[in-house]
């Protein structure tokens, strides 16, 4: 039988999984916003400050930004531009370009659950395609939001 602490553990996993993908996500949208709506201003230290974080971290996505084809980034005299128009940018394209998911999967399953239990003998077989499909819901829905689109929500 599976135990409250089993669960505890599962759940806790996949809130951590979601909280790091959500802050490099999350990061990668905010970089690419503001060197939109402040083009002019975009070292990385000025978006660090922005994000309020570590230009180690901004540097790291915008490698991974430039590596996708969304921004060009001078080195030296520092500064970022996009690539495409705002409304070529989806959040789909950002979320692919900062390596969100491992092996193209959202979700991961813990490892050897005991398959004496029929809960873990089975888990992993029922609970897969479910979280298949919420994550190709997800990125129906990312995929359909432009940059432009989001940043016309700003006040």
């Amino acid at each position: 039988m599976t135990s409250r602490l089993d669960i505890t553990i599962l759940v806790t996993t996949v809130v951590m999984t979601l909280k790091q993908i959500s802050t490099r996500f999350s990061i990668a949208v905010h970089t690419l916003s503001l060197i939109a709506v402040s083009p002019n201003d975009c070292t990385g230290d000025f978006i660090a400050g922005s994000v309020n974080t570590n230009p180690v971290v901004i540097r790291r996505i915008m490698g991974m930004l430039k590596k996708a084809g969304l921004v060009d980034v001078r080195p030296g005299v520092g500064g970022a531009t996009l690539l495409k128009d705002l409304d070529r940018i989806t959040l789909l394209d950002v979320y692919r370009a900062v390596n969100v998911t491992e092996e193209n999967q959202l979700f991961r399953i813990h490892e050897n659950p005991n398959i004496n239990c029929p809960v873990g003998r089975n888990i992993e077989q029922v609970l897969q395609a479910e979280l298949k499909d919420a994550q190709s819901a997800m990125e129906q829905r990312l995929a359909g939001t432009t940059l432009d689109q989001l940043i016309s929500k700003f006040e």
